[in-house]
């Protein structure tokens, strides 16, 4: 699904709590999650206190990211089912975090792959439901 201008520019100034939820609403929908990568492999953040997988709900959020030292990254989506039976256990064995949808000017909401993990279990269960 693209995006036009607006609904960026009004998506992008949600505040960190409405990004989540859009961003757990948007993977369900789409059945997928960005993430951004370079020849290393997926990029990394790092917090005071933790190192962070970033992650977006869609490829323009993930592009737009990616300026200055990380202009050469690309946004790459993983399915939904891979994220969720690969990506959440293996976070959690090496203690990573995950940090959700970024802004270039403002931290994102830091929580564990479980943490997200179930966000996303509740939001399909709803999903389900409404089928």
């Amino acid at each position: 699904m693209s995006l036009d201008p607006t609904q960026l520019a009004n998506i992008e100034a949600y505040d960190v709590e409405r990004r989540f939820q859009y961003l757990v609403k948007e993977a369900v929908k789409q059945e997928e999650i960005w993430i951004l990568t370079d020849e290393h492999g997926c990029v990394m953040l790092n917090t005071d206190d933790e190192d962070c997988v970033p992650v977006w709900p869609n490829k323009e959020f993930a592009e737009a990211w990616a300026t200055g030292d990380w202009a050469h990254c690309k946004a790459e989506a993983i399915p939904l089912k891979t994220w969720q039976s690969r990506w959440t256990p293996g976070l959690e064995d090496d203690q990573l975090a995950v940090v959700i949808f970024p802004k270039t000017e403002e931290d994102g909401l830091v929580i564990t792959p479980d943490e997200l993990d179930f966000e996303l279990s509740q939001q399909q269960q709803k999903l389900r439901k409404k089928r």
